[in-house]
């Protein structure tokens, strides 16, 4: 009796050891999550988020024995999420085996090889292009990808800070998106473009339009390189933007003008403009009270709205033209829009983009507008088909919110983002700390650049901006595919022929 009551306290003594060294092995993990900075979700979530990348990395070894999701998860799939983290965390992009990609989609862009490619002292990095050349300032801009608008308001102060920082290190712009100006994206010291959505948000006055003063405020910054006027977006096209109550801080209000708590919306257009002539007298007006080029960002309905705009262009003369026009893609994404236009309005920017460069081209104002694409665009192959299509530009924002942690969990409108780029809850704020994602910001552009200059070199050409749509080739229905430009021609080709 007496041996079997001691090997039962043994046992109870050896249990009780273990559970003691567990908890201290879980309390010695929480607080290695809780201090390390690179991973967000360990941060705000010690010990239970490292389950994330846990069967996340399994994945890899249990693909052949469960349904493969990399190239099928919507809106972004495995394969595009994962070569942009591995872009931000600045590690080789190879990949082994091969393309896990059905080359046989219809729509599917393939690049055409040149059979004597440049070699490595034959090629260049891009060079600047100049924006707005009739404005008193015009715009050397050094990078062909860029930040797409954000709003200070829709994501969070440390991401701003992070884009901002990351943006000046990698030599790339920064768009406010329509809430204003913040200090945030001010400190980095990157190149701003400051977005006038159609509540005038940052440059309103007491009631709501558009105020000469304040617009004179934000141009004297030098750091405002542009200022782009918001007519409509990808997500939520003929819809404002939408910012609920809970995320309207007291600074969030401060900055934009409007009421703590309260929800922010936009009206769904300009009130004071009805007409394209209206129109180019607001982007005349505001160039001429800034100093500074200005363009438009819009989503393609129909082509004959772009043919009424060019016609008023050509009635008035270039010099009142737009200095540059981005195409968002019905395709964008928001942080808050009904779910039928997220759907179902807007044409996607791969079928807008080239059509409205013969549009542009067509009118002789080549080199007067730059185009530059915007809508689910974060991999080097969709920004390199975007150049080859005819644009001087192309702009991300969710690829970078994916260089800041995102891991997709569409909670964006809830003010509940487990990673702190879309929260103003200031504990899951802390999982973002901004001298880490600066950094994962800078190197997934500069991951970009490079990679989409190794195609440009691949198809035969010096640098992106060279690449044409004959380097292009778009899978078609039966499997087969056609160069771009023979489905298309650009408006030069036609003219030559």
């Amino acid at each position: 009796m007496s041996f079997a009551m001691n090997a039962l306290e043994v046992l109870v003594l050896v249990f009780v050891a273990l559970i003691g060294l567990a908890v201290l092995v879980a309390a010695v993990v929480f607080l290695i999550d809780r201090m390390q900075t690179a991973d967000a979700i360990r941060r705000n979530y010690p010990v239970i988020g490292r389950f994330r990348r846990l069967f996340t990395e399994l994945g890899e070894f249990f693909r052949q024995y469960f349904f493969a999701m990399d190239r099928e998860e919507l809106p972004f799939n495995r394969a595009q999420r994962d070569w942009v983290n591995r872009a931000a965390g600045g590690k080789g992009n190879t990949v082994a085996f091969g393309s896990t990609r059905n080359l046989g989609v219809p729509g599917t862009p393939i690049f055409v090889n040149a059979t004597f490619p440049p070699l490595d002292d034959q090629y260049a990095s891009s060079t600047p292009m100049i924006i707005g050349p009739g404005a008193r300032q015009p715009y050397a801009a050094p990078s062909f990808f860029n930040i797409s608008g954000m709003s200070f308001g829709a994501i969070s102060k440390p991401a701003v800070q992070a884009l901002s920082r990351g943006a000046n290190a990698a030599g790339v712009w920064l768009n406010t998106g329509e809430g204003g100006l913040s200090p945030f994206h001010l400190e980095g010291g990157c190149d701003i473009v400051f977005q006038i959505g159609t509540a005038k948000y940052g440059v309103r006055d007491a009631h709501g339009l558009l105020s000469d003063e304040k617009l004179a405020e934000v141009a004297a910054h030098p750091q405002v390189k542009m200022f782009e006027i918001k007519l409509a977006q990808g997500a939520k096209p003929g819809k404002g933007g939408i910012l609920p109550g809970a995320k309207v801080t007291p600074e969030i209000a401060e900055i934009r003008g409007i009421q703590v708590g309260q929800d922010s919306l936009s009206p769904n257009r300009h009130p004071e403009v009805a007409s394209f002539d209206d129109l180019l007298d607001l982007v005349a007006h505001i160039r001429e009270v800034t100093g500074k080029p200005v363009g438009i960002k819009t989503v393609v309905g129909s082509l004959e709205a772009f043919d009424d705009l060019f016609a008023a262009i050509d009635r008035r003369g270039a010099a009142g033209a737009p200095d540059f026009i981005t195409l968002d893609g019905g395709e964008g994404g928001t942080g808050a829009a009904p779910m039928p236009l997220i759907d179902l309005v807007g044409m996607s920017v791969r079928e807008a983009l080239p059509q409205v460069a013969n549009l542009r081209d067509r009118h002789g104002l080549k080199g007067r507008i730059r185009l530059i694409a915007s809508g689910k665009l974060v991999n080097p192959g969709d920004v390199a088909w975007a150049l080859a299509a005819g644009a001087d530009f192309v702009t991300s924002a969710r690829g970078f919110m994916f260089a800041l942690g995102c891991i997709q969990a569409l909670k964006c409108n809830r003010n509940t983002c487990p990673t702190g780029i879309t929260t103003h809850d200031p504990r899951l704020q802390k999982g973002l700390v901004v001298a880490d994602k600066d950094q994962r910001v800078a190197h997934y552009a500069r991951g970009i650049i490079h990679e989409v200059e190794t195609i440009a070199h691949s198809v035969g050409v010096a640098e992106p901006r060279l690449m044409r749509r004959r380097h292009v080739r778009i899978v078609q229905a039966g499997g087969t595919s056609l160069p771009l430009n023979e489905i298309l021609p650009s408006y030069s080709s036609v003219a030559e022929s």
